[in-house]
């Protein structure tokens, strides 16, 4: 998206979790849209050759930290090295985000914590780290990562949806509190799409995906996030606040998440 209401050429940009998947689609199309990117991922071999290539194929630079969205030090660190290298902080996406499949009654004190910990308290940290940051400077855009499990049931997932659920909320409530403070807050909730996750759990290959102008499709690709998340960062998205964008196409019958990862009961 190249039209001036949705450019972001210049503008620097915080995505978690970058080192593959989702994250990373993030992180290559705002960099390709001009934007300097600031990515992390828990290791920093991981991250490394994401920002490689960015800085190889891009138009944005790239600076790759390590950093673990559940210690604040971790992250306060990071943001000061964002801001040592690149000004002033203008997009924040909370991608980082994770999940496993277990019936409500298997699921341990520490799994359930694990998950909250790092899909609802690593946005946290983050978005106060951040904001704070946003609020000096005279404002922002903030994207969440959600999922439409935080939006409807699904069998083997209490606790992510409960989690992604809270994204959700956490966002409606951020898009009031700081909307004086030119900070907008939006959120993102992505079907079915195509990680390395999910293509060892379903077996899709990239060669077997389908064309990504065919609507009905029952899986995504991380590209189809990445343009929605690019377009709440930019302009065009200027009279939006408090609002949760889902992205997903259309399953067919007997094609639904449930059934393709085995949860049905």
């Amino acid at each position: 998206m190249h039209t001036p209401e949705y450019s972001i050429t210049g503008e620097t940009a915080v995505i978690t979790g970058a080192s593959q998947g989702i994250g990373r689609s993030i992180a290559e199309t705002l960099a390709a849209g001009g934007a300097d990117v600031a990515i992390c991922s828990r290791a920093q071999e991981r991250i490394d050759p994401v920002a490689d290539a960015i800085e190889e194929e891009c138009e944005g630079s790239a600076l790759a930290v390590e950093c673990n969205v559940r210690d604040r030090e971790s992250v306060e660190r990071f943001i000061e090295r964002t801001i040592e290298e690149f000004g002033d902080i203008d997009c924040l996406v909370n991608n980082a985000g994770g999940e496993f499949v277990a019936p409500f009654e298997d699921i341990s004190p520490n799994g359930w914590n694990a998950v909250m910990d790092l899909n609802v308290t690593g946005t946290v940290h983050c978005t106060q780290v951040v904001g704070e940051t946003m609020r000096q400077s005279g404002g922002g855009r903030i994207v969440n990562l959600s999922s439409v499990n935080g939006q409807h049931a699904a069998p083997g997932e209490s606790h992510y949806g409960a989690a992604k659920a809270a994204i959700i909320r956490l966002t409606e409530t951020l898009a009031v509190e700081w909307a004086g403070e030119g900070i907008r807050v939006n959120c993102v909730a992505p079907g079915l799409i195509q990680t390395p996750g999910v293509a060892e759990t379903l077996g899709i290959e990239s060669e077997a995906m389908p064309p990504r102008e065919q609507v009905d499709r029952r899986i995504g690709y991380g590209e189809d996030v990445a343009d929605v998340v690019q377009f709440l960062c930019s302009p065009a998205a200027s009279f939006m606040t408090g609002e949760t964008l889902t992205v997903k196409g259309v399953p067919r019958p007997g094609n639904s998440m449930e059934h393709d990862l085995g949860l049905e009961r």
